[in-house]
């Protein structure tokens, strides 16, 4: 596995060995001690998630806050999508930014997106088959969004606008100077 820190420090690329021939392919998906050595921390993954969704899907930008705040590591199993991490860290010298990375079943590429970054993607095939691990649980009372299209982010979320399909929730979701946001000064990890 190859780990390549974006322009926000924190955020990770993962591209995995693949070992392919003419029967196939063979990928480690995840190694806790490898991620943990590149990290410098631990991180205690707890569930495994997965979603199923057709072209212009937009499902985010979601979070959750402390206690149940959620580190993820994404990847794309069949399809594409333009996976997004949203710094909300108030205080951080990249808060507010973004990084942006397509993931697809193809490239078998990972995203690490720690605790503090809002987290969204859009599908760009036809359909696409999308898993997840995170470190926290769900919880009702912790979940938060924020506006996909709040042009203080400015995201390029190349599906043609008119095209996109979002959930209710994702429509009425506040922009950024209105949300609840992180600390950057506090450790969210043990």
């Amino acid at each position: 596995m190859t780990f390549t820190r974006t322009p926000i420090h924190d955020v990770v690329v993962i591209d995995p060995v693949v070992h392919g021939d003419d029967r196939g392919y063979f990928v480690e998906t995840f190694r806790a001690d490898k991620l943990e050595a590149f990290l410098g921390f631990k991180v205690a993954f707890c569930q495994d998630n997965e979603s199923k969704s057709s072209y212009g899907v937009l499902r985010g930008l979601h979070y959750q806050l402390p206690p149940f705040a959620q580190t993820k590591l994404v990847r794309v199993i069949e399809g594409e999508v333009l996976d997004v991490a949203v710094d909300i860290r108030q205080g951080s010298p990249t808060f507010g930014h973004h990084v942006a990375v397509r993931l697809s079943g193809e490239n078998k590429r990972q995203l690490f997106i720690p605790r503090g970054f809002a987290h969204g993607f859009v599908v760009l095939s036809e359909s696409c088959t999308f898993a997840y691990k995170v470190d926290n649980y769900y919880s009702i009372e912790c979940d938060r969004g924020i506006a996909f299209n709040d042009p203080a982010i400015g995201i390029d979320w190349i599906a043609l606008y008119a095209e996109l399909q979002l959930s209710a929730k994702d429509t009425k979701q506040p922009l950024l100077s209105g949300a609840d946001l992180f600390d950057y000064s506090e450790s969210y990890y043990d």
